[in-house]
């Protein structure tokens, strides 16, 4: 046994509140409390073992969205056969972006491709994304070239990395667009 202590300005970062018979990872040094002579661990992360809050948070809202109908084939968009015009979001400066541009310059070499700025990582990223979205749509609504279809994309990450694409706001600005959209995020297959 070892006891542990977390101090305030670590605690109140912590996305979960452990309690009594919670399994948790904890991040920290170990020190010694020289007036008992005891080693303790200063804890500055906290998560939740095994599947951890965000994958926790991840499959309530998956289920929440999947239980409105979100993810239905019914409501799924049918992709433009011979697209003319896309929109992508991601990263202007991400490795995402060029490789993108690269598959859709082979594939397409006549396409117009309008890049849509928008962080993909980062606590603002899923309202940047849920605004480019709002863009793309007012861009169509504003010219004759429209966009076809959007791609959303980003390179692979780590859950953290990832989170702002399992935001609610970003699900639903998504599934209320009336442009096509392609989810390129990550390297796996994505929902």
């Amino acid at each position: 046994q070892i006891r542990c202590a977390m101090f305030r300005n670590k605690n109140q970062l912590l996305r979960i509140r452990p309690g009594n018979g919670m399994q948790v990872i904890i991040h920290g040094s170990v020190s010694i409390y020289e007036g008992r002579g005891d080693y303790q661990l200063i804890a500055d992360y906290i998560e939740e073992a095994g599947l951890g809050a965000l994958q926790k948070q991840f499959e309530i809202l998956k289920a929440k969205l999947a239980g409105e109908g979100l993810f239905d084939a019914r409501n799924k968009q049918k992709l433009p056969a011979n697209p003319q015009h896309i929109g992508v979001i991601s990263s202007a400066s991400g490795a995402a972006i060029h490789d993108i541009l690269s598959v859709l310059r082979e594939r397409f070499p006549l396409l117009q491709v309008t890049l849509i700025p928008a962080s993909v990582q980062g606590n603002t990223a899923a309202a940047e994304i849920c605004h480019a979205i709002a863009l793309a749509e007012r861009w169509n609504s504003e010219h004759i070239n429209a966009m076809d279809a959007l791609i959303i994309g980003r390179g692979g990450g780590s859950l953290e990395d990832l989170w702002p694409f399992n935001e609610e706001p970003l699900a639903r600005a998504m599934f209320a667009c009336k442009i096509p959209i392609i989810s390129a995020v990550g390297h796996e297959v994505d929902v």
